[in-house]
């Protein structure tokens, strides 16, 4: 705002080629990285374009190029802790690259609601990043025509997957192997198992490197108790599982079902981690301020986003070519919620 009191417009296209001397077509050249500009033309460019506080119009850059410069997010959750620090890192990543991002929550796993939102998407123009951790996003992925740029954020493949296949990943299956394994490194018999819902196979990568790390040691293999995304299924698993003196370790399918678990531990008297050790998967924000403080497996769900949206924009720019990739190593944080077992009387 100015000192009449009048809010100042933002600087234009124009405004900058009457600062820097130069014709509109020529700032235009420069915004799009024309390799016919010559170099003393482009920087007094770019002094004025930063002198104005000049922003690019994302509707302009796209009648510019001839491409939307715009990518939809297909989800069935924006909450979740992995869900939404996916969203902000597509959205980080697609701001700087000034692409617009919008958002299509899948409502429903059946077949015609998910055809509904993907052709949305499409309408929209652009591309498509779909997180498919779940039935919803893994037919919303499936349903995307092949024609559209997309790219995928998926569990763990079981197996390398084609090299057409625009996905990305965390390695799950690792990351609960390693938590598994801190476990049974302290002493306990075996660990029992609160698994998240899988949206691809019965059995998710987070339960196979459970299940590998068990075989490995020779532990028994409880059977894994099918909980939820949120607190609420774990408490009820917790519950279960704190009326038998012989659990000692519980790991959870995610920071949430542990909250849950540790609550229900409570309510029954069991200490953790003096009776009961629990560990998490994803490292949410408010693991390290529960009481006692959670171990769990450290994910870059952001970083995932930010990848997510480079394999796009590498493939609506002709950049690069699709090639499917696991991101970052997933980190073990140990907390105050893991120990050895009591010590038998």
């Amino acid at each position: 705002m100015n000192v009449t009191g009048h809010t100042r417009r933002p600087a234009s296209i124009r405004d900058v080629a009457t600062a820097a001397g130069v014709s509109y077509q020529t700032v235009s050249r420069v915004i799009n990285s024309h390799p016919s500009v010559k170099p003393a033309t482009r920087d007094r460019v770019l002094a004025a374009i930063d002198d104005l506080g000049f922003r690019r119009n994302a509707t302009a850059l796209a009648l510019a190029s001839g491409r939307t410069r715009a990518v939809t997010v297909l989800t069935a959750n924006t909450t979740h802790h992995g869900y939404a620090s996916i969203l902000q890192g597509v959205e980080e990543a697609a701001r700087a690259a000034s692409y617009a991002v919008g958002i299509g929550v899948l409502e429903s796993a059946q077949e015609a609601a998910v055809a509904a939102q993907v052709q949305r998407a499409a309408d929209a123009g652009g591309g498509i990043v779909v997180i498919a951790y779940d039935p919803a996003g893994v037919r919303a992925l499936g349903a995307v025509p092949a024609e559209l740029p997309v790219v995928g954020v998926v569990e763990t493949p079981a197996s390398p997957p084609r090299g057409d296949r625009p996905w990305v990943w965390t390695d799950d299956r690792e990351a609960a192997y390693e938590a598994t394994r801190h476990l049974l490194a302290l002493g306990h018999e075996t660990v029992h198992y609160v698994a998240i819902p899988s949206g691809t196979r019965r059995t998710s990568a987070r339960t196979g490197g459970w299940r590998r790390a068990l075989k490995e040691a020779g532990a028994p293999e409880p059977r894994p108790v099918q909980g939820s995304w949120g607190p609420a299924g774990g408490h009820a698993a917790g519950l279960d599982l704190a009326r038998d003196p012989a659990v000692t370790a519980i790991l959870c399918g995610n920071d949430d079902l542990a909250l849950g678990v540790l609550r229900a531990l409570h309510e029954c008297g069991r200490r953790v981690p003096g009776e009961v050790s629990v560990a998490g998967f994803d490292d949410a924000p408010q693991s390290a301020y529960l009481t006692p403080s959670l171990t769990t497996v450290r994910l870059d769900f952001t970083g995932l986003g930010r990848a997510a949206f480079a394999l796009l924009h590498g493939v609506l720019e002709e950049a690069a070519q699709i090639a499917p990739h696991p991101v970052s190593v997933p980190k073990l944080v140990v907390r105050e919620s893991s120990g050895p077992p009591p010590v038998a009387v």
